[in-house]
């Protein structure tokens, strides 16, 4: 832009014309920036971005080339990973309050058909997606067919595990859902532990004879299964999330008299998301020390990825499949949208969620990313968020499927149709009851092999890949 500057000296210095000649306008946007100021600037729009991109790529890096100096004390290992463990521990410390403020802030704001609606919508979506995860499962582990009997004389024996049936479990998910103490829902679970007791059968036996002393020698002890109730350490989201679903209806029902309540819980919500930004400019350190950490701690690496590597390879594509064309194609469908833009605006919290394993303590970096970068309505990510991250668990039904079948290919065991769809059906329920932290698959998973008659003990040859799954 040139500008023409005329000035009469009669009037100086009390008026100044400025004229502007079209002729000789030049829009900013048209001068050339280069190619690598416009990567510069994008990068540093994205700061945060490619730090956790960078952290990712660095932690795996480290940890492979730490590897070739191993063995490593154990010392060394936990010093590496502790950063890690402190970002785990600094996420999980806003589950809770996040959960409760974006419930009850998303609902209050709804009315109470809209709530309706949306959690109709909601939980059909949820259901749908995940057994079709769970049927991709089966259908890739049976056309790749990685289990083959000779990994299990390589593998050896699994640890036993106490067996735990699919009624059992069933219940315990109803009673998670309706906890009796919800302080206590904050940080435990209960669940149905079984235990075997010897039974002491008196039988007259005449010990005085050779045949009665042996006899009596020989009997083998009988046992009994008992039951028992017991709480475990872990916060019962899925109980929280119940009541709360039910206080912010309630207290949109009472509209203005509950207006000081939702301001509380709407700055609670704010200040914990504030939070969030904080901790988020400290995860590229805490997910490059996390990775590095579990690549030094597998042991006999290559000895597992020889003999587990199909395995692996079947879960890994299933994941690919199902999130690289059945959700954008879902999203498409109804949207009509581009799908990997949507994806693109979310890949702070993909990074995260591979660093920790954990979709609950992704949950404040998902939240984020859902409202300041792709600008959803809050009401729909506080009520869609929680509820998503620990009963929409996509990837769990998709595991434990492909899993369970494995095991039964590794033991030579011959599925019939009835026990593959029993197989799909109890991957769909167990991943809803599974908690949303690290490694919870292979707890559900023993519903699972229970239901199909697997040995259960074989869970713990797969214990080796499972954080990386």
């Amino acid at each position: 832009m040139v500008l023409y500057f005329v000035i009469d000296a009669n009037s100086m210095p009390k008026q100044v014309e400025v004229r502007m000649h079209e002729s000789h306008l030049e829009p900013i946007e048209a001068r050339p920036q280069s190619k690598c100021a416009k990567i510069c600037s994008s990068m540093f729009k994205n700061l945060l971005l490619t730090l956790t991109v960078f952290g990712v790529i660095l932690g795996a890096v480290a940890g492979m080339l730490l590897r070739v100096a191993s063995p490593i004390h154990p010392d060394i290992v936990m010093v590496i990973a502790f950063p890690g463990d402190i970002l785990m521990r600094m996420l999980k410390m806003l589950i809770l309050p996040l959960i409760i403020s974006s419930l009850i802030t998303g609902l209050a704001g709804l009315d109470a058909k809209s709530s309706g609606r949306l959690g109709t919508r909601a939980m059909v979506y949820y259901m749908s997606t995940t057994v079709i995860a769970a049927i991709l499962g089966v259908i890739l582990v049976l056309v790749i067919h990685p289990g083959n009997p000779k990994l299990k004389e390589n593998l050896g024996e699994g640890e036993k595990n106490d067996d735990v049936s699919s009624l059992d479990a069933f219940f315990d998910l109803i009673r998670n859902l309706f906890p009796e103490n919800l302080v206590q829902a904050c940080f435990q679970q209960i669940q149905t532990v079984t235990k075997k007791v010897e039974v002491v059968v008196e039988e007259d036996v005449n010990v005085t004879t050779v045949e009665g002393l042996v006899a009596n020698i020989t009997k083998e002890p009988q046992f009994i299964v008992k039951k028992s109730l017991q709480f475990k350490s872990g916060m019962n989201v899925l109980g929280l999330i119940g009541f709360f679903i039910a206080f912010g209806i309630c207290m949109g029902k009472m509209g203005e008299r509950a207006r000081l309540m939702i301001e509380f819980f709407n700055i609670l919500n704010e200040i914990v998301m504030k939070l969030v930004i904080m901790i988020m400019w400290y995860s590229p350190l805490g997910i490059a020390c996390l990775i590095c950490g579990k690549i030094i701690s597998i042991k006999d690496l290559e000895v597992v990825a020889r003999q587990l590597g199909m395995y692996m390879v079947t879960v890994i594509i299933g994941l690919i499949i199902h999130g690289a064309i059945f959700l954008p194609s879902i999203y498409f469908a109804i949207v009509r949208k581009n799908p990997f833009t949507f994806f693109l605006g979310i890949f702070q919290a993909w990074i995260t969620a591979l660093g920790t394993a954990s979709s609950a303590g992704t949950l404040p970096v998902t939240f984020r990313c859902l409202e300041e970068n792709l600008g959803i309505d809050k009401r729909v990510t506080r009520f869609v968020l929680p509820v998503g991250a620990t009963i929409n668990m996509d990837g769990t039904a998709l595991y434990e499927a492909v899993a369970a079948i494995f095991i039964a290919q590794m033991n030579g065991v011959h599925l019939d149709p009835g026990q593959i769809v029993t197989v799909s059906l109890t991957a769909t329920l167990a991943s809803v009851g599974a908690a949303s932290i690290p490694s919870a698959g292979l707890v559900t998973m023993l519903l699972i092999l229970t239901a199909v008659g697997l040995p259960t003990q074989d869970i713990s040859l797969l214990v080796a890949v499972d954080w990386l799954l």
